[in-house]
């Protein structure tokens, strides 16, 4: 026994105003908080500062990867191993690091690691100018 009878089938009406409106806020949402530049690195000043106030500390020493695991420190051309040992040696226990534009991916990363591993801190820097080229 049915006291109610079935409705008939209709479609619903979709409301596309309150849905263009929701897009639009998304959209404006979106557009207001992405950057669509790169954000530029932090430059970070890697000079060492005295306990005593304004004057400057030692420098720290700067070394740049070339091409083939060698390295330049001082004007001078190593091989990765020798400049280690040279550093251990001379009690440095952290280095600047800049690379030259021939220098691979790998050349890089064995570097760092080699260098934390031995106990040296490698910091990475842009180089100081535009021509990288020496």
């Amino acid at each position: 026994m049915l006291f109610v009878e079935p409705r008939p089938a209709r479609p619903l009406a979709i409301r596309m105003t309150p849905l263009i409106d929701v897009v639009f806020i998304l959209l404006v949402f979106f557009m207001l908080t992405t950057r669509l530049l790169p954000v530029n690195l932090l430059e970070v000043s890697t000079e060492v500062q005295s306990e005593s106030g304004g004057q400057q500390g030692e420098q720290v020493p700067e070394i740049r990867i070339l091409a083939g695991q060698q390295l330049e420190w001082n004007q001078q051309i190593y091989p990765l191993n020798d400049l280690v040992r040279q550093l251990t040696g001379s009690a440095i226990d952290r280095v600047n690091v800049t690379s030259a534009p021939d220098a691979t991916v790998h050349d890089f990363t064995l570097t760092l690691s080699t260098l934390g591993a031995s106990g040296i801190e490698p910091n990475w820097m842009r180089a100081k100018d535009g021509n990288v080229d020496r």
